[in-house]
């Protein structure tokens, strides 16, 4: 729906009520009995009417004590219809002296099926309330109805007709695991004795699924005003199949500097029929609650689920984006989606940090899919500062749109920092896909990201990771560069390379582009054009000042699974050849660490800086390292400037003009910094600036140019950023998973046998001790 103002998205369980006494006359004047107003208002209650909602509020506001008044109207943009209206009390605002500036209000959204939902309130009131008072508002026409007698003439109590709707069964798309508020069973009343109502849990309630009693007790969390978390689930000894589950309020436990290990749970336990029953309640909460605060202002609903013992979150995503269009397609098979949640449900046994997520369009149908384990957000924290989000899939007809974030650890080597289904190739999708990983990954932003051209994607990167400098993928220009420079002759061909890949500053990129376009005569060559304007993006003499982890300059970049995910991949095949290849790529990193820790690379020269380099980094980098200290024996270094601490020199290769870089140089903090920018782009110093330091007689690195992402201990890297002001908050998760991540190493290695057993036991009970941890 267009609205003027932020819509919300309302609840899907909607309950109808009417004010007591009341008998809405239906088109064939009978009357119908619809409820009672005495249910307090809350989010998610349906009217057919805005009037019928006024009058709801109207007779709630008498018997509370006060009055109504018709407050502000929002109308569509697309064809100037009311789409929502709110009723205030009397007392709002301050254009009367009677006025208090009382903020009680509620207001009702119109949805698509013409019906009114209360989708936003405010109880509280700032002045005294009196007893009943006069309605202020007429009424419509009503029949008084006596109470109904019984068969056996008794008069009963007349109780509230609640009206659930049950979107599930309106064609939705969305299968088991994915909340949608479906029909639960309400409380019944049995040998004389009335039970809780169905809108709070009690010991002995019903369901028929598992799903259906998370769905129950996510409808009573939102009244009430506490989220949700799927806790600790119980599986039979005979068959492996589950025989209990807990559903904890989200401020359960203390993984998390958010929560404050609220007791509040509700658990549900097999029945032989199949059915599941409450067996065990805590509705006590050690913190604040916020009734129907919840869904105010929900743009989007995702199942965020991270941990099988720790958490299913249903968080609202703040407003990024506006609603999810009607006409997206989703290319993701319905059949993909339950096949993938048992995936996720078993991986969440194994794995305490794993995470996924799960966007719903308007419809609550089921949309792009996202996950991450622990292994992937912990490698976030070391290797997340240059991300390549991978679409290869979108290079051929594949059958899965599978999607992923690829990192570059301390051995340069792809890490996996997260998976993902791509529903549909909309801003939608990618902006929500984006901000899912931000979330996983505590926040921590990129400085560079490596993802394709298309507008939806520069517009989801620039709204999510607004600091990060975009790199077009390198695959997708060169297509398009076959696709439009292909008839072109063989030496446009070869001086287009030449002005890419040898202009070494932006300035002798735009000197040699303009000679080039003019040469051939095509400055009016729109796609020439279009990709000029966006040099900053593709061309390396442009990039080369930004952080990109060691991405090759020409962006050729190995796939992360090779060839064993393609356009032949089958849904059978997708989830076993995931796992292997990801197992595959992690057990090259562990022989890439057990080398770096063995093995002593030979030195070349007897320079102390050489020596230190090698104690520091790894294999893969100190060979880089070594490589630019040796080139840089090949090069002359000339002072050209100096005034006070600063220095310039000229450096350039033995026998080649050409090639020449300016190296500058403070004396007072032994900052140095080359044309060519090598350390900028990777993180590692250039030949030219080691000739420099050679003529200055500096033996070894000061710190700074060693930065701790190339080390042997990079694992541990994130403790260096408490002093670059890192979170208290995202400090105590990087520590959960690092400490998480040592000890699943002592339990791999400590496992292989009885005595790597007892030696591992013996290091963490020794360890124990000195953290005052005795068992």
């Amino acid at each position: 729906m267009d609205m003027e103002s932020a819509d919300t998205e309302p609840n899907n369980m909607v309950v109808k009520a009417y004010p007591l006494g009341m008998r809405i006359m239906n088109h064939n004047g009978i009357g119908e009995d619809e409820g009672d107003s005495r249910v307090e208002p809350y989010v998610g209650l349906e009217f057919d009417t805005a009037e019928e909602a006024r009058d709801y509020y109207n007779s709630y506001a008498t018997r509370t004590g006060f009055k109504v008044r018709t407050g502000q109207l929002y109308r569509s943009r697309t064809d100037g219809t009311v789409s929502s209206r709110r009723f205030v009390c009397s007392k709002e605002g301050f254009q009367l002296n009677s006025r208090t500036g009382c903020p009680a209000f509620i207001r009702v959204q119109r949805r698509d099926t013409g019906k009114w939902v209360l989708d936003q309130i405010q109880k509280e009131h700032n002045h005294e309330l009196g007893g009943q008072v006069e309605e202020t508002t007429p009424r419509p026409s009503v029949q008084q109805r006596a109470p109904t007698p019984t068969k056996l003439g008794i008069s009963v109590p007349h109780r509230p007709k609640m009206k659930v709707v049950d979107e599930a069964d309106k064609g939705r798309s969305c299968p088991s695991g994915v909340i949608s508020f479906k029909r639960f069973k309400g409380a019944e009343e049995s040998d004389g004795q009335t039970q809780p109502k169905a809108t709070e849990p009690y010991a002995g309630l019903e369901f028929s699924s598992a799903n259906e009693a998370c769905q129950f007790y996510q409808a009573y969390a939102e009244v009430v005003g506490f989220r949700v978390r799927i806790g600790q689930l119980f599986r039979s000894k005979v068959d492996g199949s589950i025989t209990s589950r807990r559903f904890v309020c989200s401020k359960e436990g203390f993984q998390h500097p958010s929560r404050m290990g609220c007791g509040a749970y509700m658990r549900i336990k097999r029945q032989d029929s199949g059915g599941w029953i409450v067996d065990r309640l805590n509705k006590d909460h050690n913190h604040e609650l916020e009734p129907g605060k919840k869904n105010a202002g929900m743009k989007k609903i995702t199942e965020d689920v991270t941990g099988g013992l720790d958490s299913v979150d249903l968080i609202e995503l703040n407003d990024f984006s506006n609603h999810i269009s009607k006409a997206r397609e989703n290319t993701i098979g319905k059949e993909w989606y339950p096949v993938l949640f048992d995936y996720f449900q078993s991986k969440q046994a194994e794995d305490m940090g794993f995470f996924y997520a799960v966007e719903l369009d308007s419809n609550g149908s089921c949309m792009s899919i996202f996950w991450a384990d622990s292994r992937s957000r912990f490698a976030c924290s070391q290797f997340g500062d240059a991300v390549v989000f991978d679409t290869s899939y979108r290079k051929g007809e594949y059958s899965v749109p599978f999607a992923m974030f690829i990192g570059f650890n301390h051995h340069r080597q792809p890490v996996l920092l997260g998976g993902a289904l791509v529903a549909d190739e909309s801003k939608e999708a990618f902006s929500w896909l984006f901000q899912t990983w931000l979330r996983a990954m505590s926040g921590r932003r990129p400085r560079s990201i490596v993802a394709d051209q298309d507008l939806p994607i520069q517009q989801a990167v620039a709204q999510v990771f607004p600091g990060a400098h975009h790199r077009f993928s390198a695959w997708q220009i060169r297509s398009k560069e076959r696709e439009n420079l292909g008839s072109f002759p063989n030496e446009f061909k070869y001086e287009y390379e030449k002005c890419l890949y040898q202009s070494q500053t932006t300035v002798e990129f735009d000197t040699m582009w303009s000679a080039l376009v003019n040469k051939y005569g095509l400055r009016e060559n729109m796609w020439l054009r279009e990709i000029y304007e966006k040099r900053e993006n593709w061309v390396p003499a442009y990039l080369r000042a930004s952080f990109f982890g060691g991405i090759p300059v020409n962006g050729t970049i190995e796939p992360f699974y090779g060839t064993s995910l393609n356009s032949l991949t089958s849904l059978t095949e997708f989830i076993s050849r995931y796992e292997q290849g990801l197992e595959q790529r992690r057990e090259e990193e562990r022989k890439e660490d057990f080398n770096s820790y063995n093995l002593q690379p030979f030195l070349q020269t007897k320079e102390p800086v050489e020596e230190q380099c090698r104690r520091l980094y790894t294999l893969t980098i100190f060979r880089i390292f070594q490589s630019e200290l040796a080139q840089s024996y090949n090069y002359l270094g000339l002072k050209t400037y100096e005034e006070g601490a600063i220095s310039r020199f000229l450096v350039r290769k033995c026998g080649n003009e050409n090639e020449k870089h300016a190296v500058t140089f403070s004396a007072s903090n032994l900052n140095a910094s080359c044309s060519c920018q090598m350390f900028e782009y990777e993180g590692l110093l250039c030949r030219h600036i080691f000739k420099v330091f050679n003529l200055l007689d500096i033996r070894e690195l000061p710190s700074r140019y060693i930065l701790h992402r190339w080390t042997k201990n990079a694992e541990f890297g994130f403790v260096r950023d408490v002093e670059s002001g890192v979170t208290s908050q995202d400090l105590k998760a990087l520590m959960i998973w690092s400490l998480r991540e040592a000890a699943s190493k002592y339990i791999e290695f400590g496992t292989s046998s009885l005595e790597k057993y007892k030696l591992a036991y013996e290091i963490m009970r020794e360890g124990g001790k000195k953290l005052c941890w005795q068992r």
